[in-house]
């Protein structure tokens, strides 16, 4: 019987931390580049150039790549597949393009978890020669796996591999 109350209890325990824990993960960074608008979105226009600056694609180099479609343009795709806890396997695909303001990507994660998030990249004119590049992304928090939330700073952590593939591309763009 003992068991019954404390199976009941961890039960109630996780549906009330599932239930006050956030449902959505959202993090974004920004950086200025001394670069003109037209060049940085350029740039960033093309997934293929994620491989020199997001931490991610340089965490391990060995990692198989293929491609489907015609980067730089809406409905590209990028799978990749590493045996490196931190990368995974997944696939990028451009959504939408504003030209010289908004990248949209979707993000859907097949290992080492099931996921999908949303991702976007910005360019905002500063003046003619220096633009402000936002990376972002959001992501659905599922119950109970939103309960994690509650202990661990995910945005924190996503972040800061934000600001480190961010300063990358500043010296990249700026060199």
């Amino acid at each position: 019987m003992t068991f019954i109350y404390v199976l009941i209890v961890l039960v109630v325990i996780i549906f009330v931390l599932g239930a006050i824990a956030p449902n959505e993960l959202k993090s974004s960074r920004s950086i200025n580049i001394d670069r003109p608008l037209h060049d940085v979105y350029e740039y960033l226009s093309f997934l293929k150039n994620q491989d020199e600056w997001a931490k991610w694609n340089r965490l391990d180099p060995d990692m198989e790549k293929k491609y489907t479609g015609e980067d730089g343009q809406v409905g590209f795709e990028s799978y990749w597949n590493s045996n490196h806890k931190q990368v995974g396997e997944g696939i990028q695909i451009i959504k939408a393009l504003e030209p010289n303001h908004r990248i949209d990507t979707k993000l859907i994660f097949l290992k080492p978890f099931k996921s999908e998030a949303d991702a976007y990249l910005t360019c905002n004119s500063i003046n003619s020669d220096e633009t402000e590049v936002t990376w972002g992304f959001t992501s659905p928090m599922k119950r109970p796996m939103n309960i994690m939330m509650l202990f661990v700073n995910m945005e924190k952590q996503i972040g800061a591999d934000f600001e480190e593939g961010l300063q990358r591309l500043k010296t990249i763009l700026e060199s």
